[in-house]
């Protein structure tokens, strides 16, 4: 009989536990869609990816002229001056090759550069709505977790636990 107790008692705790905690889910990219800031995003990472392809034109179009000037000298070249001239076409050639691998990481940072804010605003109203709404956790629909109650953190007691500094 008391086993019976004790059990019954451990299953009305652990219940409670469960009572006490509230999940909700979030649609972040959903959001983010229905923000009137977003085509402004948009127009501005356009605009820099135009700015980006118009300097490559530039390159590119001194490149042309270099193989031009090139082809149209060649037989009147001595072999240091060819060699010269195809050093300075390979260095423009990779030179530009380098400038394309580099402007889509250019603009993938100039893209989250400009969505941090719109960001931080659905984080601050998650914040907000989380703790009106007595929410514990709440995830992404993609199951990451993007809010957890304090109280519900473990992180440190297990540092403890198993010796490590707490900072």
């Amino acid at each position: 009989m008391k086993k019976l107790s004790l059990l019954f008692i451990a299953f009305i705790f652990s219940f409670q536990l469960l009572a006490q905690s509230k999940v909700g889910t979030i649609d972040i990219e959903y959001i983010l869609s229905k923000m009137p800031e977003l085509v402004q995003v948009g127009v501005d990472v356009k605009t820099y990816s135009d700015e980006l392809d118009n300097l490559f034109q530039v390159k590119y179009t001194k490149y042309q002229v270099l193989i031009n000037v090139y082809q149209e000298n060649e037989t009147g070249y001595t072999d240091a001056e060819k060699k010269t001239k195809q050093d300075e076409i390979i260095d423009l050639e990779n030179e530009m090759q380098q400038f394309q691998q580099n402007s889509s990481t250019l603009i993938k940072i100039r893209q989250n550069e400009l969505l941090r804010p719109l960001y931080m605003k659905i984080s601050e109203a998650l914040n907000v709505v989380s703790n009106e709404e007595k929410f514990t956790q709440v995830f992404t629909v993609d199951n990451t977790i993007v809010y957890l109650d304090t109280n519900f953190d473990i992180t440190i007691t297990v540092m403890k636990k198993i010796g490590l500094p707490i900072d």
